[in-house]
């Protein structure tokens, strides 16, 4: 089962990144082009979040079954020395939250909001600050902290 939750947790991360993207991409030409905030773009921001919804619940699970976060609950302190346990046990798992928070409260206001303006002046500041986030807290090949593939 872990091995499972790590494969869909790696790859719906493209899912994410792709449809927080395309939120961005919309948000911001229309904003720019000064476009009625239609069906389409409410649906955009509508998935964007729910996906990264989707993506934090397998992520809790993956937490839960994860060897690398029980070893380092049970052996904090030894665990502590290593930058991979913390990374995983802790800064990730807080990044990601933090950005599943700024995502959500963005998609809430956004759908809230009564102009077009707003809405999607709402979706670039909000989405904007979540994709910073996760783009940080993503374990990339070449993170200092843990590396991993781009697809496992």
């Amino acid at each position: 089962m872990y091995s499972i939750l790590l494969s869909l947790h790696s790859g719906v991360r493209w899912l994410v990144l792709i449809c927080i993207l395309y939120a961005l991409y919309r948000a911001y030409t229309g904003y720019t082009k000064k476009r009625e905030f239609n069906q389409a773009d409410n649906a955009i921001r509508h998935w964007t979040a729910t996906m990264a919804h989707i993506q934090m619940i397998i992520g809790i699970l993956l937490y839960v079954k994860s060897p690398v976060v029980q070893y380092f609950w049970k052996n904090v302190s030894a665990a502590s020395r290593n930058g991979q346990y913390i990374f995983y046990a802790l800064i990730h798992l807080l990044l990601m939250l933090t950005a599943i928070i700024l995502l959500t409260i963005g998609s809430a206001k956004a759908k809230r909001a009564n102009t077009a303006y707003r809405k999607y002046k709402i979706i670039l500041l909000w989405f904007s600050l979540a994709l910073l986030i996760i783009l940080v807290a993503i374990p990339w090949p070449f993170s200092p902290l843990s590396n991993r593939p781009y697809f496992r």
